[in-house]
């Protein structure tokens, strides 16, 4: 009897088995070079060109043997080459902004370098920037294994007011993600990723160097518009949000899914007096407290909880930082064992991949260190804070002792091909490494199908149902912090006067209010205004292109006066762009109506603004009451400032 229920057994998972054999269905496999193989009636693609099937050219199998397979088939110099991150170089331009590929450089690169990740800068539309990628691809495909590129992207999704190039590629256009935070609620912000997904996907773009969950401590930042504030449980729910949305799910990659790359790991907000730390003047992120970087912390569990599938290290040393009783050593966070190893890897159990923020292997020169002369073009230098006197090989070798796997902005591998060969390194530590960005290549199906439709890109990038969600994020990330003698909403007949707008605002806005020329013939003005500023170090490539020092506006400041002036005249609504949390003091002083925005188009705000339904968005972070508060408050703590609006606040109307 007991043989007969074993054989019944073996009969029934026997049956099973060729169920579920006769029920798999062909991968969609795409290539432009390669031969197919045919097993069992199914296509595979012959990466290593051996007519035999191999186990990592199986889709059949799981990522990790896939990848593990291939490790086996690498040699020092690819291996050594998937560990870098270069920059997708454009004609004349070696970053890569622009609109057009240098495909001779790329070429060596790839087929030289044997660098297999590429961030691009491009902007062009959607169907060119689709058919340019799949060249890259084209590229790769012609190497010795055809491994396909990952193609990284830095957040492309925000509108800035006035810039036409932001928009020149097409994306959707949404609040910033200050803004996002406004909104707050995390449903909203895992469509916005969700959204974002399908435009990459549609591109060829397969990672994203996003989110920035760094804590806004510090208001003067250079960086805070790309935090989402100052609140770290708001932050975590932003941050989980925004990666499930982009990796389309909570559980990891997935085939669909793109690649988040949470950054910058950790208390890079911090800014010691709000310097940023791409330049030597601004290394420095300062901490007052001990266990303040828990705070910081925070919001990375967001990212964690959700399987993120790769962590950015912070280019700042952690001046005087301390946790749980260890001091962290003064070193830039790529560089930093215990942030990487003892936190990271062991503490929070995040087992994904470690890219490095760029250049960190790279001299910091006079230059860099001094500011450019007048007649010296700027120029991008190395940032490799804390460890400047070590050669470049003594960098590498740093970083990926501490736990680095990749390495942004860099693509001479030779350097770690040398550490492994003079026993510098550790092979299998590179093996490590690589098994890791592999996986993820194979998780994403990029092996099956690096490709994509050129006719299909416009049909996600930027297209109308993705703009009226974008649209909906803007009107409700506004933030309204003052509605005296019920200014707003706007009456239907209101004849407005703009100060601030651009030149071609008239004919966008004629359907939505009577623009009149002249003050006097005006019912009310309406404002658009920029948070204050100052640029002391505009001979530095970041200090020319940062927003820096004071948050205050300064007392002859031409937009202040027109306010003090037009307000004795006319009713006179503020909208004032928010990068860093301005002193705003002196517009609560007399303007009616005050409106907080982190990007939004003149329709929107005037959809907004002659809107009867209350406002509910919330300030992400505190607006100071002076610059003697934000001197006061210590720049590693959230929350600790006088404020003349504080965190969460927001009227209805």
């Amino acid at each position: 009897m007991t043989n007969k229920i074993v054989k019944l057994t073996l009969l029934v998972s026997a049956t099973l088995v060729a169920g579920q054999a006769l029920a798999i269905e062909q991968a969609e496999l795409k290539s432009q070079q390669l031969k197919k193989i045919v097993v069992d009636n199914l296509e595979f693609k012959d990466f290593d060109r051996d007519d035999k099937l191999s186990p990592f050219e199986d889709w059949r199998l799981s990522p990790e043997v896939r990848a593990q397979d291939l490790l086996t088939k690498l040699s020092l110099e690819e291996k050594a080459g998937l560990m870098m991150h270069g920059n997708a170089k454009s004609i004349g331009d070696e970053l890569g902004h622009g609109d057009k590929y240098n495909f001779e450089k790329i070429k060596q690169l790839v087929l030289d370098d044997k660098v297999n990740s590429l961030i691009t800068r491009l902007e062009v539309s959607p169907k060119d920037f689709a058919e340019q990628n799949n060249q890259l691809q084209q590229i790769a495909e012609s190497s010795r294994l055809a491994i396909p590129l990952t193609i990284s992207v830095d957040p492309r999704n925000t509108f800035y007011y006035g810039n036409k190039v932001t928009s020149k590629a097409g994306f959707s256009q949404w609040p910033g993600t200050l803004g996002m935070a406004a909104i707050g609620d995390e449903l909203v912000i895992n469509e916005y990723g969700d959204i974002i997904r399908q435009e990459y996907r549609s591109l060829g773009i397969t990672q994203a160097l996003s989110p920035m969950a760094d804590l806004g401590t510090e208001p003067r930042w250079s960086r805070f518009e790309g935090t989402f504030g100052e609140d770290p449980l708001l932050s975590k729910s932003m941050v989980r949000g925004y990666i499930a949305g982009v990796q389309n799910g909570k559980q990891g990659l997935n085939s669909q899914s793109v690649a988040a790359v949470v950054k910058h790991w950790v208390g890079y907000g911090a800014a010691e007096n709000g310097f940023d730390s791409h330049s030597a003047y601004g290394k420095y992120a300062l901490y007052t407290q001990k266990d303040s970087l828990q705070q910081h912390i925070i919001p990375f569990i967001g990212a964690f909880e959700v399987n993120v599938a790769a962590v950015m290290p912070t280019y700042s040393i952690l001046k005087n930082a301390e946790f749980n009783g260890h001091k962290i050593e003064q070193v830039g966070g790529g560089f930093n064992s215990y942030l990487l190893k003892d936190l990271l890897r062991d503490t929070y159990k995040f087992n994904g991949v470690i890219i490095s923020d760029w250049n960190i292997t790279k001299d910091c020169n006079e230059m860099c260190i001094n500011g450019n002369p007048p007649d010296v073009p700027l120029k991008a230098e190395g940032m490799s804070w804390g460890v400047e006197d070590l050669t470049v090989e003594q960098r590498f070798i740093k970083a990926i002792q501490a736990g680095v796997q990749q390495f942004g902005g860099v693509s001479d591998s030779s350097v770690i091909v040398s550490a492994v060969k003079s026993n510098k390194l550790d092979e299998k530590t590179i093996d490590s490494a690589v098994l890791a960005i592999l996986t993820q290549k194979f998780k994403l199906g990029q092996f099956e199908n690096p490709y994509v439709d050129p006719n299909q890109a416009s049909h996600f990038v930027g297209n109308q149902d993705f703009q009226k969600v974008a649209d909906k994020a803007q009107f409700d990330s506004l933030v309204l912090l003052e509605n005296r003698d019920k200014t707003l909403p706007l009456q239907a007949k209101s004849k407005v006067y703009l100060y601030g707008f651009t030149d071609d605002v008239k004919n966008s806005l004629k359907d939505k209010a009577t623009i009149v020329d002249k003050l006097e013939q005006a019912d009310v003005v309406v404002a658009r205004l920029n948070a204050p500023y100052e640029q002391k170090h505009k001979n530095y490539f970041f200090g020319a292109r940062y927003h820096e020092g004071s948050l205050e506006f300064a007392a002859d400041d031409k937009d202040i006066q027109f306010i003090n002036e037009a307000s004795k005249k006319r009713p006179v609504v503020v909208t004032i762009y928010l990068d860093r949390p301005a002193v705003l003091t002196p517009i609560k002083q007399t303007a009616k109506a005050v409106i907080a925005n982190f990007g939004v188009k003149d329709e929107v705000l005037f959809n907004r603004l002659f809107d009867s339904n209350p406002y509910n968005a919330k300030l992400p972070f505190a607006l100071p009451d002076s610059m003697d508060s934000v001197l006061k408050q210590s720049s590693d703590l959230p929350n600790d400032m006088q404020a003349l609006y504080p965190l969460g606040y927001g009227l209805k109307l």
